[in-house]
């Protein structure tokens, strides 16, 4: 092959020397020129003429390359966090970053993973008592069927975070914008929810006995199906919210909604209409 071509193709390379996957393009590449050139040649081209063609139908390759090298470099970058089944209770995982993290049926009792980034991490089934999640980014993970009592969630962001079937005793979620999380299936009578705002929520099967929603936003949220005895929603907003009842409206189910308070509340128009229908006490409720 022309060494002037080999040249010239040595110095488009140079600065992503060592990476990878751009030392396979450039391989590829060398192969492909080498052919070219030959070509080129062989049509009675002389050497500069075939050169300057060989190099022109390379085309923009310096964008292509450092794509390949940009991508090369992030996969190279996101390591494969596995702590499934370990002993780690205490530890200090505070502001880590651990995109897809496995800490599956493992003893994470009282560690703190304060302000850590665990987007799309499971932990499911695992000890996670005591756990400081304050600030943490839980977009897209599974912390179902696992035992969370008295965990911390302040200011936590919680996207499609799954708490299905998990024990919550004792769990504090303050400041924090629920949205699209599942929390079904729970015991949230000993769960405190303090400044929250609830978008998608899904509530279903949930016993939710007692327990104060006073101030706090909800839109979108379903309450089928879940224990609602003393529920107290005062001055907060409900926009969209569901609660059916999934059968035929028993006495039981009446008296369970007559006994949620909505004093001070604001609510659209659907889910005012909806509640009236199930005899609930709206008397101290602005419509909107």
């Amino acid at each position: 092959m022309n060494q002037q071509l080999t040249n010239y193709l040595n110095g488009v390379f140079t600065p992503y020397d060592g990476v990878k996957s751009v030392n396979e393009l450039k391989a590829d590449l060398h192969s492909d020129l080498q052919e070219r050139y030959r070509e080129l040649k062989a049509a009675g081209k002389d050497d500069a003429t075939a050169l300057k063609m060989t190099i022109e139908s390379i085309g923009d390759i310096e964008e292509t390359i450092l794509e390949v090298a940009n991508l090369s470099r992030s996969l190279e970058r996101q390591v494969l966090i596995n702590f499934s089944a370990s002993n780690l209770a205490n530890s200090d995982f505070a502001g880590v970053t651990a995109h897809k993290g496995q800490f599956k049926a493992s003893a994470l009792r009282g560690s703190d993973f304060a302000g850590a980034d665990l987007t799309g991490s499971s932990f499911k089934s695992s000890d996670v008592r005591e756990a400081n999640f304050d600030r943490a980014n839980l977009t897209d993970c599974s912390l179902s069927t696992l035992d969370l009592t008295n965990a911390s969630f302040r200011n936590t962001i919680l996207v499609r975070t799954n708490f299905s079937k998990s024990g919550l005793d004792g769990v504090k979620f303050t400041g924090s914008r629920l949205t699209d999380v599942t929390l079904t299936m729970t015991d949230l009578r000993k769960t405190v929810f303090d400044g929250c705002s609830f978008d998608g929520v899904d509530f279903k099967y949930t016993d939710l006995t007692g327990q104060c929603f006073d101030g706090q936003t909800f839109i979108g949220v379903k309450f089928d199906k879940a224990a609602l005895n003393g529920v107290s929603f005062r001055n907060a907003t409900l926009r969209n919210v569901s609660f059916l009842s999934g059968f035929t409206l028993s006495k039981k189910y009446y008296r369970a909604i007559q006994s949620i308070n909505f004093d001070g509340a604001t609510m659209d128009k659907l889910t005012y209409a909806a509640l009236k229908g199930m005899e609930a006490n709206l008397s101290k409720v602005t419509v909107i």
